[in-house]
């Protein structure tokens, strides 16, 4: 059960932590390594990293590492998260409280940008991928069903929320749930 917990953290990071801030062409910082769900928070809008390790139960119940998988093509980037430059300005802004390592901070600014746009999926992805970094997981699996309410035909955007969720239900001790959100993530990537 610890070990799901590991995998779950470490892949929750790994996809979280992969791209520089939106709207910028900075190059991205370097990870660093957490030890728990409370540590500096990734990058926001990531997409998945170029390898995936694979996990899978055993009768023992316990998870093993597998292989990695093959490297994958790098996902298109997700359009624009508004037309509104006071929204835009705002998640500008809460990139760069998460990237500073104040999820609270950046939390505060992403709300503030739902308050003007309650309708925008990016906006709740994003507050989504917070919640998932700091270990608050059930609010991390509903904040991504509700972009996933508002994201209409953005496949891509779908998919990332998929992998929220399913890193959030593993991570919360039912991989076979999560397993089953990652493999959605998977098909709305293809």
């Amino acid at each position: 059960m610890k070990r799901y917990f590991v995998y779950g953290l470490a892949s929750a990071f790994l996809l979280l932590a992969g791209c520089a801030s939106v709207g910028t062409t900075s190059t991205p910082a370097p990870v660093a390594e957490a030890t728990s769900p409370q540590a500096t928070p990734p990058s926001m809008s990531t997409p998945r990293p170029e390898t995936q390790v694979q996990t899978s139960p055993v009768p023992g119940g316990e998870a093993q590492p597998g292989a990695e998988l093959p490297a994958t093509p790098e996902p298109p980037p997700l359009p624009p998260a508004s037309g509104n430059r006071a929204v835009m300005a705002l998640l500008d802004r809460a990139q760069t409280d998460a990237d500073a390592g104040r999820p609270d901070a950046a939390s505060a600014t992403l709300e503030r940008a739902l308050r003007i746009e309650p309708r925008n999926a990016r906006l709740w992805h994003e507050l989504a991928q917070l919640r998932l970094a700091q270990g608050q997981y059930a609010q991390a699996i509903s904040l991504a069903q509700k972009s996933n309410s508002f994201a209409g035909a953005q496949r891509q955007l779908q998919a990332l929320n998929w992998r929220v969720i399913g890193q959030a239900r593993i991570a919360q001790g039912n991989p076979d749930a999560g397993q089953r959100a990652l493999s959605r993530a998977a098909a709305l990537e293809q």
